[in-house]
């Protein structure tokens, strides 16, 4: 393996106004045409405006407006697979300059190492790691932000499009051995097993695409040693990002990434923010006003919320998601919160009552 290419992450952003290439809507409107949405409902909400998007447009938004995008053109298409199959017709340089580096590096591992490097020019507020298992790799990819909470399309789509880009460097037979996501299922994932190839489970820690370990030392389809020192100049021209989600949000966000194994341990979470677990306590004191049993219960609380409105998730599988070893816990937890059981505040958000 390439040195240096075990663990690598980046994690950086503007607080609040996080924001993602325009680049990353490439294709997006002959794909809404393609499946007869309407280009206006999905984006002039994000004040996108289609008449004058197109491939070469520069710029960016606010990431919030842009998964919240995804999220909408899914409802409106009525296309409830949308990140996912707009994801796979995405070309492997739809990450604008970043993506142009990776495709012109000498190496696939220096293509790998550079695309985690430079992410953070992408797309902020979000985090990309490759990472040594054994004789396995973990692409992965999640928002930091625990502000920008329904992103299931967002998820589905990168991770169809870090799939693109490794099929162009390991050839069109390149297959995972496995893909993560972090929402519940779902429902139905047969479209998302025949599209990676591969076993997918929902649920966990983070979004990943897993391969086995290859030889990171064969050079790129692209490869361009002129370019790539061209582009690496103009990268490095380009200030990162700098400051990071408020501590408050990460906490949250750690905090949702762990639930489905358990009560996340506040050491964890503290060894995972970088600092010493006396000093989130005294954080989450001076910003949120509460502590870290106040935060785990917030987190469940929004996603209980949320889950339950999912009719293909039953009520001891949102429990397990939340957390909670058994389905009674999690039944007191729903009549503190809302004050009512789960069954009832799942009839209030499916019949679409505004109670809870």
């Amino acid at each position: 393996m390439t040195s240096g290419l075990a663990e690598q992450s980046h994690a950086q952003s503007s607080p609040g106004s996080a924001q993602v290439a325009l680049v990353a809507t490439l294709g997006l409107l002959p794909f809404l045409d393609e499946i007869g949405a309407d280009a206006g409902q999905v984006m002039e909400p994000a004040g996108v405006d289609p008449g004058r998007l197109n491939g070469a447009s520069e710029g960016s938004l606010a990431l919030s407006a842009y998964v919240d995008m995804m999220e909408r053109a899914a409802r409106i298409s009525r296309c409830d697979n949308f990140g996912l199959r707009y994801g796979r017709q995405f070309p492997a340089s739809s990450h604008g300059l970043v993506g142009d580096i990776a495709l012109a590096a000498p190496s696939i591992g220096t293509a790998l190492r550079q695309f985690v490097d430079l992410f953070p020019l992408h797309q902020e507020a979000s985090q990309v790691s490759l990472r040594a298992e054994g004789g396995l790799l973990r692409l992965e990819y999640r928002i930091l932000d625990w502000r920008i909470f329904d992103r299931r399309q967002d998820a589905e789509l990168t991770i169809a499009m870090f799939q693109n880009l490794l099929r162009h460097a390991f050839g069109p037979g390149f297959a995972a051995e496995e893909v993560h996501f972090e929402h519940p299922s779902p429902g139905h994932c047969a479209e998302h097993e025949e599209s990676f190839g591969a076993p997918v489970y929902f649920g966990q820690r983070t979004n990943a695409i897993i391969f086995r370990a290859r030889d990171l030392n064969r050079a790129m389809p692209g490869a361009d040693a002129g370019k790539f020192a061209r582009l690496m100049a103009q990268s490095r021209a380009r200030r990162l990002p700098r400051g990071g989600v408020p501590l408050a949000e990460r906490v949250r966000g750690e905090i949702r990434s762990r639930l489905p194994e358990g009560y996340p341990p506040m050491e964890e979470v503290a060894d995972a923010l970088g600092v010493a677990r006396w000093t989130l306590q005294r954080r989450l004191a001076e910003d949120m006003g509460g502590s870290y049993s106040d935060a785990v219960q917030q987190v469940r609380q929004a996603l209980a919320l949320s889950y339950l409105a999912l009719p293909h998730l039953s009520i001891s599988s949102i429990g397990q998601l939340l957390g909670y070893a058994e389905l009674s816990p999690f039944s007191r937890a729903c009549r503190r919160w809302f004050g009512a059981p789960p069954e009832q505040v799942r009839a209030a958000r499916l019949g679409g009552a505004a109670t809870f």
